[in-house]
């Protein structure tokens, strides 16, 4: 697989080089920040064999690549662009709500992070295999039948836990890195908070004495901050805005020695004296509260969450579940683990089953591709392609996974079927699961899968129309043969009442002139750009069945010299009906006294009929060619 050919073509469909100011990943998807979102050529991107589904959300345009490719076609995007894997877009840091952006701080914080907190969650599972008794044989585990396996079991427990016992350092680096400062120092920060020479974490509130530094009279707690996430994510930031400002006012022949010292030892004491000990009991009074308010509510709260999962997907918020679910698991002996692990377990085989629905009761060829892919996909536990692919775009399948995650998730929340580890929400998510509950999380992924599957087919059948089902197999635009469309929104008049006698005179072809009140122009047919002025302010196209197009925007507009004009298309290249060919500055050229009249000239002589209202909308009908 050419990796950098993909991501040419993605760059090429999303506007170009120029276009992008920032690029990065998640587990499935390419995140792109854009200047201008009306350049992407959706249909063409969704051509592309690899991208299995596109979408906006918020001021990030999203490209669903699935697990593993991604990873490789951001590297090579970021190559093309000449990005750094610490290159961060300040644009993209300053819009959306307070909400967006701190579900985005925390994303971009974890995503890093969660494969190695995923390869000790399954470890985890592996070992918990391996010592649960009755699992197997009544009253017996596996390192009892085997006790050659007993320091195999006692070796992964050590790998399994290393990510979490070090999670600090783990925070601490990507947290540090992400809030402007040196992640090094961030990780140095988070070795420090687990030190040995500290009391674990994990033996706080055992009965064990807590050693104590007696700091002018103060009395503080040496106690390590082991799986907690709250305290690291403030103490980052302290220390990455104490770095910050030490760089500003430290002359540059001594920033190296005394920034990185000056930044570790304020932060460390205001760490153990003041940030820590109050973060880690607001941690612990977050995971109680939240299992708390899960355990009271019973089923009831189990199927609201699981009701509402998808939609808090598609907001893209499910992403600052990942500080609660690691606190929750970080802290298993107390909470019993995470309900929001096989929560998304039960959502994502609900979405599955409403796409197998949707492959059942369709007969549409390209339907049932896009289905079978993007089913099993979400079996496995990405939902991406299915819901952006298929049951959001026909709504009433999405509504019948709401209702099997809702009854799966009521049914895990009554059996209180917990996830002891993280891994895959899906099918192979059983091994993150406390053994002992195993079967309950299956008989709730069957709920899930039954109830979506058959809610799914009803309101299928019932609501969804032959044209709503054509929504999915549509991947190109459909044009009329020698029809031209609106290449701008304005008002359109015949050539003959332009202002400009030559124009008029139709010695340049015959058409007609349009006032814009946009300034967007796009491509009026599918063909090829076959001119560009200099200028910009001209541009000539040649359709798929002959026609030759000249539009000339403004009067007299080469003058400016290009100014007013950002040109998207270059000499040569493919268009199709309502790609964005030039932005224009409609202000610009009146404030230099210019008219905007845009004429739009067949130049080949052809007959043709004025079809179009004289106020028209991008992409509507305004001559056929005869």
């Amino acid at each position: 697989m050419d990796y950098n050919k993909i991501a040419k073509d993605i760059i090429k469909n999303v506007g170009g080089e120029s276009n992008i100011t920032s690029a990065m990943h998640c587990a499935t998807r390419l995140r792109l920040t854009l200047k201008n979102y009306d350049l992407i050529n959706e249909e063409k991107l969704t051509d592309i064999p690899e991208v299995k589904g596109v979408f906006k959300s918020g001021n990030q345009y999203q490209i669903i690549l699935g697990s593993g490719l991604v990873n490789l076609v951001c590297d090579e995007v970021k190559k093309i662009l000449g990005l750094e894997e610490n290159d961060v877009s300040v644009e993209s840091e300053e819009e959306g709500s307070i909400i967006q952006r701190g579900v985005k701080l925390l994303s971009d914080i974890f995503v890093p992070i969660i494969p190695a907190i995923v390869a000790g969650g399954l470890l985890m599972g592996i070992y918990n295999v391996l010592t649960a008794e009755g699992l197997f044989v009544a009253g017996k585990s596996v390192i009892d039948l085997y006790p050659q396996f007993t320091d195999i079991a006692s070796m992964i427990n050590i790998f399994s836990n290393a990510a979490f016992t070090f999670l600090p350092v783990l925070i601490g680096f990507s947290a540090t890195k992400k809030f402007g400062g040196n992640p090094y120092l961030g990780a140095a920060m988070g070795m420090i908070m687990v030190h040995p020479d500290l009391l674990s974490a994990y033996s706080r509130g055992t009965g064990v004495e807590i050693p104590v530094w007696n700091i002018l009279g103060l009395s503080v707690e040496a106690v390590g901050y082991q799986g907690t996430v709250l305290p690291v994510l403030a103490v980052s930031w302290i220390l990455a805005n104490i770095e910050k400002r030490l760089h500003k006012v430290t002359p540059t022949w001594l920033d190296n020695l005394s920034t990185p010292l000056l930044s570790i030892l304020v932060t460390g004491f205001l760490t153990f004296i003041l940030v820590g000990p109050v973060l880690r009991t607001a941690g612990d009074l977050l995971a109680e509260g939240i299992t708390w308010v899960y355990s009271s509510l019973g089923f009831i709260g189990g199927a609201l969450f699981g009701l509402f999962y998808a939609p808090i997907c598609l907001t893209g918020m499910h992403h600052s579940f990942i500080a609660i679910e690691t606190q929750l698991i970080a802290a298993a002996e107390t909470t019993g683990g995470s309900f929001i692990f096989p929560t998304a377990a039960m959502n994502n085989v609900a979405q599955g089953a409403a796409v197998m629905a949707v492959l059942i009761c369709t007969r549409d060829k390209k339907i049932k591709s896009i289905c079978s892919a993007s089913g099993i996909s979400a079996f496995l536990g990405i939902t991406e392609p299915a819901m952006f692919g298929v049951t959001l775009k026909l709504r009433y399948p999405f509504y019948g996974a709401m209702i099997g995650s809702a009854c799966g998730s009521a049914y895990i929340a009554a059996t209180n079927t917990l996830a002891v580890a993280l891994g895959t929400a899906g099918l192979p998510g059983f091994i993150s699961i406390a053994p002992q509950s195993w079967g309950n999380y299956f008989i709730g992924m069957g709920i899930s899968i039954i109830v979506a599957f058959i809610v799914a087919i009803v309101l299928y059948k019932r609501f969804i129309t032959p044209e709503e089902n054509k929504k999915l197999a549509v991947t190109t635009k459909e044009v009329e043969s020698n029809v031209i469309y609106a290449p701008i929104k304005g008002e359109m008049k015949t050539i003959s009442a332009c202002s400009d006698p030559m124009f008029a005179s139709k010695a340049m072809g015959d058409g007609v002139v349009i006032i814009p009140n946009e300034g967007m122009l796009k491509s009026p047919v599918n063909g090829q750009v076959t001119m560009v002025f200099p200028t910009k302010h001209a541009i000539g196209l040649m359709s798929d069945e002959g026609n030759e197009i000249l539009i000339h925007i403004g009067l007299d507009t080469v003058n400016l010299e290009g100014k007013p004009f950002e040109l998207f298309v270059e000499n040569g290249q493919t268009v199709t009906v309502g790609q964005p060919l030039v932005q224009i500055d409609l202000d610009m050229i009146k404030k230099e006294g210019l008219s905007t009249e845009t004429p739009v000239l067949i130049t080949n002589q052809k007959e043709f009929d004025i079809i179009g209202a004289e106020s028209i909308n991008y992409e509507d009908k305004i001559m056929k060619v005869k």
